[in-house]
This record gives structure tokens, C-alpha cells and sequence, in this order.
């Protein structure tokens, strides 16, 4: 969206002969801040809670440049890069005394460390679960007793997705033809959603609400099937900056059929769409109060632009 609807975008403001040189400068200068916005997010959850395929099914991660981390600290978070997104993955506790002491500690440091301008650099905090597992008591002591310490007053940066919804109930009610959860096993997740938001807030007296997904399993062509997938990028563009959410439109995995599996499917890819024009009037719009009026039209072909081109519609 950066390369192509942003250029057109950018051109028919510049040909616009009823817009001033100034106002026309204003909106050059803040598109190319857009190549310097970053978002930062660290990802963390147990072994196996299936880190890996949710940040392929995101994100496609082929294009992904892999390191560590910066400081020894953070030694054991992987650190993958994409053009305006920095995915920071943490281990989660659970893997022995020691390796839980040195994992809580890297986590500390990084919800700690600021940027270049002097503001923390982790942007949101997505903690996996596992939606197969009946035990979660170290995933919690990760979010109570490490995370929601460590965010500040911020804690609308803390989002908790609980994966591997098809194997909620041992692979039972799940329909693979489909790739839905029949009602039992809605009913189930559900539940479990309400019962995990209760033990956070019981616990430390904040109030978050999961939801669930599954980052995908392969099927007889070997392709990846997520379920919930928009519903979770929904999640996390709520949660982002809105001068920030515009990034994620080049980032995202660009395969229409990761999208399209869903409990509301419409709605979640409206919120998604409303999410990116919204921030890109916020961030290319900003102090050329005149520019809504002039460029409805555009946004709502770049609506139905990007609908078609992230989603096959």
C-alpha cells in the first residue's frame, strides 16, 4: 500500500490546482516520514504455542531479516525485521529455574528500553497461549508477575490470543472441511476466553480480553489454514498508535485465502480497512485541514482497492 496507493494518493494531491504550494509541500514531507515509522512488537508464550506459524501466517516472514538480541540481556529474543515492523521473539517461562530467571529478565529489559527519541520501544506485547493445554499456570505467571508489572500505565499495549483453537478439545469438534469450530467447541473457547480474562484480572486487577485463533494447519496441498486470522490483525491494529497502523498494510502476508476463514469475516476486514485509511488521513493529513474534502472520493476507491488486494474481494 506504501509503494502503490500511497504514490497515487500523493499524486493527485500534487496535481490538485485547487490546493496551495504549501499544502502540497505539507503532505510530501509527512509521507515521507511514513518510511521512518516503526512498530516494535514482542511476541512471547510457551514452547509449542505455535509463535513461528502465527508470525508466518501475519506476516509471511521469507522476507524477514533474522537476528538477536541487542544487548545481553535479551541474548535469548530472536529479533526479525521487516521493512517498518520489528518482531521481537521472546521465550516464554516453563523451560527450567534458571532459563525461567534469565527469559524474565530479557522480557524486563526489553518492555524497558526506549528508542532513539526517548519512548519505550515496545509497542504492543502479544502473549500466545496454548489453546490445547489445560495447564496454562506458567503463561499466567508470565503476564502477572513479569509482563503487566513492566508496561507502566500502558497496559493497553498487553494483547493475549489464544492459538491453536482447532485443538481446543483434543482435535474433537472441529470441522477440517470447513476449517471451523462447530458449536461445542465455540462454546468451549468462549468459556475459555471469559475464564482467562477473570484469572488476569482477579490476579492483577486488569482487564483484558483474549481471543482466540488458529495460526493454521497444513492441508493435503501442504497449504497453511489459518481460522480467525483477520480477526486477530483487527486485534492488534486496535491496540497500535493510529499514526501507526498505516505500516502494517505493506507488511502483512499477501495471500488472499490467509484471510478469509473467519467467525465474522466482513466485519473484521472492514475494521481492518477502516483502521489503515483512517491512520493514513491521520499521518498524510496532518495540518492540511482542507485535505479530507478533497480526497473522499479517493479514499473510498482505495477502500475498495485495498479490500480487493489484501483480501481477494
Amino acid at each position: 500500500m506504501q509503494q502503490t496507493n500511497l504514490n497515487d494518493f500523493i499524486n493527485k494531491i500534487q496535481n490538485d490546482p485547487t490546493l496551495s504550494d504549501a499544502h502540497k509541500a505539507k503532505v510530501l514531507q509527512n509521507a515521507a516520514a511514513l518510511k521512518d515509522t516503526k512498530v516494535n512488537i514482542l511476541i512471547t508464550g510457551g514452547t509449542g504455542v505455535g509463535k513461528s506459524s502465527t508470525i508466518n501466517a501475519l506476516f509471511g516472514m521469507d522476507k524477514a531479516k533474522v537476528g538477536m538480541g541487542i544487548n545481553p540481556e535479551t541474548m535469548d529474543i530472536k529479533k526479525f525485521e521487516l521493512s517498518n515492523i520489528t518482531l521481537w521473539d521472546s521465550p516464554g517461562l516453563g523451560d527450567g529455574k534458571e532459563a525461567d530467571v534469565r527469559h524474565s529478565k530479557g522480557i524486563i529489559s526489553k518492555l524497558l528500553e526506549k528508542d532513539d527519541k526517548g519512548d519505550l520501544l515496545i509497542d504492543l506485547v502479544l502473549v500466545i497461549l496454548d489453546g490445547g493445554s489445560r495447564d496454562l499456570g506458567t503463561s499466567f505467571e508470565l503476564i502477572t508477575n513479569v509482563i503487566i508489572p513492566n508496561l507502566g500505565n500502558d497496559n493497553k499495549r498487553l494483547l493475549i490470543a489464544i492459538n491453536q483453537a482447532d485443538m481446543a478439545m483434543k482435535g474433537r469438534n472441529w470441522d477440517y472441511e470447513k476449517n471451523e469450530p462447530l458449536p461445542p467447541l465455540v462454546k468451549f473457547l468462549d468459556e475459555k476466553v471469559e475464564s482467562t480474562r477473570k484469572r488476569i484480572l482477579e490476579a492483577t486487577g486488569v482487564d483484558v480480553t483474549p481471543i482466540y485463533y488458529s495460526a493454521g494447519y497444513q492441508d493435503e496441498s501442504g497449504s497453511q489454514q489459518p481460522y480467525n486470522l483477520s480477526k486477530l490483525l483487527a486485534f492488534i491494529l486496535r491496540h497500535t498508535k493510529q499514526e501507526k497502523r498505516i505500516v502494517f498494510a505493506e507488511e502483512i502476508n499477501r495471500d488472499p485465502k490467509m484471510w478469509q476463514k473467519d467467525e465474522n469475516v466482513e466485519k473484521h476486514q472492514k475494521e481492518i480497512k477502516d483502521s489503515f485509511l483512517e491512520s493514513l488521513m491521520k499521518v498524510v493529513g496532518e495540518g492540511v485541514e482542507i485535505l479530507a474534502d478533497k480526497v473522499v472520493d479517493f479514499i473510498k476507491e482505495g477502500g475498495r482497492w485495498l479490500l480487493g488486494k489484501l483480501f481477494g474481494r
